[in-house]
């Protein structure tokens, strides 16, 4: 845990740990916006952060420029820790950008920080890209590597194979280290790739707390969800193809069986590697579709309107 720098030392009482990372993980911001709700709702105390030095790519994920006292001052794009006393257990909440090198290092201190407050458990959000539809409640997949929690809490094993990102490496890391590990995994419609989905991430929440104990404050999401469904419905209204692809996915979901569903997203990292390239219908169509809502998002909405996202 060399790299941890703990700025408090509450007294945390085997806390679960909830962590979420942006980019590859997180299509639509959901994972992280997830994690951003419940440390606000609940008034979570900074506990420290991750020295990103050793594992961020400053090309990639760069570093931002402030004032303050009049001098200006580098702000790194380093992996935030906080702590909370909640209803149903404390917890500790990581949030950053995802590593780009060194995770085995990167997961050892990340193990080393649940095995220092000894975390009952740990819980990983993620979110990806689906042919699902918006107007479709989100659906949530969740595995586990404890039997008792797959049980109690209607998860599965997962049975997926193939390119995982730190979400998969570090749930490995804590099966391996003896330490309970769900992961969670909301879909999120292809064609808004661009923008964030609030919907996905109160559904995190949610099934979130339901596992560990809490009541979800899903109500902190409901403006920006009701601000996402009119950005989506003056996209729809605005093209007609775009309205015609969602309408087909809503009979796809129709037709659809529930096991059907399952066994299309089951991954611990639940195929988000996948569903960013792998859409319903003929791939030159949707390939326009995505040209034409990247071209909505840019002129802020229907004829050039503009606002904040």
């Amino acid at each position: 845990m060399e790299h941890v720098r703990l700025a408090a030392t509450p007294n945390l009482r085997n806390p679960v740990m909830l962590y979420a990372f942006s980019g590859w993980n997180d299509a639509g911001e959901a994972a992280s916006t997830a994690v951003r709700t419940m440390v606000s709702h609940w008034g979570a105390a900074p506990l420290g952060e991750i020295d990103p030095e050793p594992f961020t790519d400053f090309a990639t994920v760069r570093p931002g420029v402030y004032l303050a006292d009049g001098r200006r001052r580098i702000r790194w794009p380093s992996v935030q820790l906080w702590s909370a006393s909640l209803p149903g257990a404390d917890a500790i909440f990581i949030l950053g950008p995802e590593p780009a090198l060194q995770w085995r290092r990167f997961s050892q201190q990340i193990v080393g920080l649940a095995e220092h407050f000894d975390a009952s458990m740990t819980i990983s959000l993620g979110a990806l890209l689906a042919d699902y539809p918006h107007t479709y409640p989100v659906q949530v997949i969740g595995t586990a590597t404890d039997a008792e929690l797959v049980d109690r809490h209607d998860l599965r094993r997962s049975t997926y194979e193939g390119p995982t990102g730190i979400v998969g490496v570090l749930g490995d890391a804590f099966s391996t280290a003896g330490r309970p590990a769900v992961s969670l995994w909301a879909t999120v419609p292809g064609y808004t790739a661009q923008m964030p989905w609030p919907k996905a991430s109160a559904a995190l929440v949610s099934a979130a707390c339901g596992i560990i104990g809490a009541e979800p404050p899903i109500d902190a999401l409901g403006p920006a969800i009701a601000k996402y469904d009119q950005r989506v419905a003056g996209m729809m209204a605005e093209n007609e193809d775009l309205a015609a692809y969602v309408t087909r996915l809503e009979v796809l979901m129709a037709d659809a069986t529930e096991d059907d569903l399952d066994d299309d997203d089951d991954d611990d990292t639940v195929g988000g590697e996948r569903g960013a390239d792998e859409r319903v219908g003929d791939e030159a169509d949707v390939e326009d579709l995505v040209a034409e809502v990247e071209r909505f998002l840019q002129q802020g909405g229907p004829e050039g309107a503009t606002g904040d996202d």
